[in-house]
């Protein structure tokens, strides 16, 4: 030191105390430990901003069947009924055509249980009905045909009597010409006789007996001319009975026609009520049927949204819920709009279902543990309610739980392509969306995963 004191320091202390100096001034070794450790992390830091990542789409949705044929379905009545009777309980499987409910009739027309026997009784009267009138109409049609064949047979007959009234009346005609002309002959006779009598040459009994001839003929011509005109009123006669015929016959056809064409309107209407009534037996017998409500296909009985007996039912209305057996799961999964073009069926998906544990990396997924692959079935041309598109994705190579039961949660990633990890990093800062390194093609597939298979 500056050796002020007398006093002699030992060697001993003047070394401890340098010890102690230098490790005061000296750098801790966990400093240097530190160093190391930030240094290295930086390193890996450095090397994982530069590792591939691939890109997904994330998504939420539920686990449903495929097929609409095996989704969960509501059991529904077709008529208004009571229940009557449940043969099955909640949870129990049933087969097609298992009985499920039994109902009873509320609708009064059809409470009486001799009901078919009552429409067939009807329909018997109905078709015994209809074949009176089809007889009716045969009978009026066969009477409108001889009606018709005596119609032209009196015509005929009219018509000869015409002719021969006509004939006679010009046989008349010609009687009274003759008969003018023997009047005139015995005028002229008597004439000359007159004067023949004056000169002496004829008698005066010849005279009279001339006179007597003109008389004679004169009555003869009165009386062919009253023929004649008794042939003509005869004449007149007939033609007035030709249009009476006409006009009688006319009548009786038209009146025959009218009576059959009522009946085959009654026919017409019998047809009418016999098919009523036939439409009307096939639907009570359908409706007799629909009495029990059976089970359409194989399934469970999930909830009975009816209870108890003496419940009455409206028409179409839910009776209970039927899950089908078997079915070919698939997950709607929802995704934003702006998402949609960058998807493509085909397209690989990562799926978390809710109640199985899983770590997911969706980036690498290579080291996901608890997650299932998925492939995307179909893509909505349209979108939901709430704006998004649904995804139907199903099992790829069939290795989803079999503990798995319709309805339940799932959170799914649709993968992309890879990016390295500063990109993605990046593009999450500015929320940008993902990206393709070229534009995506109808069922292309370009994850790595197909890549591989191919």
């Amino acid at each position: 030191m500056l050796n002020l004191s007398n006093n002699v320091v030992p060697e001993s202390v003047k070394e401890s105390s340098n010890a102690y100096i230098q490790e005061l001034v000296s750098t801790p070794k966990s400093t240097h430990v530190l160093k190391r450790w930030l240094l290295g992390f930086f390193i890996i830091f450095i090397i994982v901003l530069f590792l591939p990542w691939q890109q997904n789409i994330n998504g939420k949705g539920t686990l449903t069947a495929l097929s609409p044929s095996e989704r969960p379905q509501s059991i529904q009545n077709v008529i208004a009924g009571r229940i009557e009777k449940w043969n099955v309980a909640e949870g129990q499987l049933v087969k097609k055509g298992d009985t499920l409910v039994i109902l009873s009739e509320l609708k009064d027309e059809y409470f009486d249980p001799q009901l078919p026997l009552r429409l067939n009784e009807q329909l018997q009267a109905k078709k015994e009905a209809l074949d009176s009138y089809e007889a009716k109409a045969d009978a009026l049609q066969k009477q409108i045909d001889a009606l018709s064949q005596n119609w032209q047979l009196s015509l005929e007959k009219a018509r000869n009597k015409v002719k021969q009234n006509r004939a006679k009346v010009n046989a008349d005609s010609a009687d009274i010409q003759a008969e003018k002309l023997q009047v005139k002959i015995a005028q002229d006779r008597l004439d000359r006789g007159l004067t023949q009598e004056k000169q002496g040459i004829v008698s005066l009994n010849e005279i009279e007996t001339r006179r007597l001839k003109v008389q004679e003929t004169q009555n003869k011509l009165i009386s062919v001319q009253n023929k004649l005109a008794i042939s003509r009123q005869e004449l007149i006669n007939s033609q007035i009975e030709l249009n009476s015929i006409n006009a009688e016959y006319a009548e009786k056809i038209a009146k025959a026609r009218s009576d059959r064409s009522s009946a085959l309107a009654s026919i017409s209407d019998g047809q009418s009520e016999i098919s009523k009534i036939v439409n009307k037996q096939a639907s009570v017998d359908i409706r007799r049927n629909m009495y029990v409500v059976r089970a359409p296909q194989d399934g469970f009985v999930v909830k009975a949204l009816k209870a108890g007996i003496g419940e009455t039912l409206k028409e179409t209305e839910s009776i209970c819920t039927l899950q089908p057996t078997n079915p070919d799961l698939a997950v709607e999964l929802y995704v934003n709009a702006m998402d949609v073009p960058l998807i493509q069926q085909g397209r690989i998906a990562r799926l978390e279902f809710e109640g199985w544990p899983a770590i997911q990396f969706s980036g690498w997924p290579s080291v996901s543990v608890g997650t299932f692959a998925g492939k995307v079935k179909v893509i909505d041309m349209v979108d939901s309610k709430n704006g998004q598109y649904r995804l139907l994705v199903t099992p790829d190579n069939g290795n989803w739980p079999k503990q798995l039961r319709v309805g339940s949660g799932v959170y799914g990633w649709i993968m992309l392509d890879d990016v390295p990890v500063w990109y993605e990093i990046w593009r999450q800062l500015n929320a940008f969306p993902p990206s393709l390194k070229e534009a995506p093609e109808e069922g292309e597939k370009t994850d790595k995963e197909t890549a591989a298979k191919k």
